[in-house]
């Protein structure tokens, strides 16, 4: 059974059209990416699910529950995290966390152990009674995330959650994030490419309103290799090697720069799909007394991917 059911979800304002006919399924017991450019539509996709706007056309359901004619039901099954964590600076951790905990209608005997045991959890039971205007940046953002976690939802939304955290902040709300994966299924947003690399199972990418691509990061890696290239660096005449390589049926083309040793040249070789070619270069060079001292493959990243994509729909 899915968790989330989107369907032909269209939002616009006006003349501009922020979601443009998104449709997903949310499985259980995933880490899942919406990975896009700023203004790409991730924000307004997740403030539709979560049931903080309303939608132009199109379906929401989350674990059943049609989240624009089932609300309350719907919304008992997420935690939110917005971009700007919704506090109150003058409230102590405990006093904020207690008054979500019964704007959420958890049961007044509940309460106490449920706020005592997600403080537990993002390890901020230190800072209870501090007052939040005077916690740092990483902690205000871990008291967020405590509120989200309030009730046990199904399912965790976190919007840029490492969004103005320093590195060691950012390492650490990421391990938190990957803890709550065990136990949670999460969303998260981001245009940081190493973020949703590095913690997602799964990866939705946003251009333009639009859903453009989706699947694990190494399958997106794998379908979207079109040609190999190999960087080689050689010593010997290097227009003879560019003109044996171009004579190698799966060569597409040939790239020469100067080499960083004396008396080197890099060749950067493109092919037009099929197979392995190292065998063959190394093989046709050497016999035209060409000497390869390095050859590399040059494999493509979710970034190469990233930019691909989304560059291909602002074409459109």
């Amino acid at each position: 059974m899915e968790l989330i059911e989107i369907e032909h979800l269209v939002k616009k304002y006006g003349n501009v059209t922020a979601v443009d006919d998104i449709s997903m399924k949310i499985e259980p017991g995933r880490i899942y990416g919406l990975l896009g450019k700023n203004g790409a539509g991730k924000t307004t996709t997740m403030n539709i699910i979560t049931g903080y706007i309303g939608a132009t056309s199109g379906s929401v359901k989350v674990c059943g529950h049609d989240i624009f004619k089932e609300p309350i039901a719907a919304k008992k099954e997420i935690g939110y995290l917005p971009e700007i964590p919704p506090l109150y600076m003058d409230m102590s951790v405990y006093e904020y966390l207690d008054f979500c905990a019964e704007l959420k209608g958890i049961h007044k005997r509940l309460r106490d152990d449920m706020v005592y045991d997600v403080m537990t959890k993002l390890s901020i039971e230190e800072m209870e009674q501090r007052l939040i205007r005077n916690l740092s940046k990483g902690y205000r953002q871990r008291v967020g995330l405590a509120q989200a976690l309030l009730g046990d939802p199904s399912i965790i939304i976190l919007d840029e959650p490492t969004v103005g955290l320093d590195p060691v902040q950012m390492i650490e709300m990421r391990d938190l994030i990957r803890e709550l994966g065990k136990e949670h299924t999460v969303i998260l947003s981001s245009h940081i490419l190493s973020e949703v690399s590095a913690i997602c199972d799964y990866i939705f990418i946003i251009s333009e309103g639009r859903l453009v691509a989706s699947d694990t990061p190494a399958n997106l890696t794998g379908q979207l290799k079109g040609s190999q290239q190999i960087c080689l660096t050689i010593k010997g005449d290097v227009q003879i090697a560019k003109e044996t390589l171009e004579a190698m049926d799966v060569v597409a083309s040939v790239a020469i720069e100067a080499g960083t040793e004396e008396g080197t040249n890099m060749l950067y070789v493109s092919s037009n799909g099929g197979d392995d070619m190292r065998e063959q270069i190394s093989l046709s060079l050497s016999q035209k007394g060409i000497a390869i001292f390095e050859m590399k493959e040059n494999s493509q990243t979710l970034e190469d991917i990233f930019i691909e994509l989304t560059e291909k729909e602002e074409d459109k």
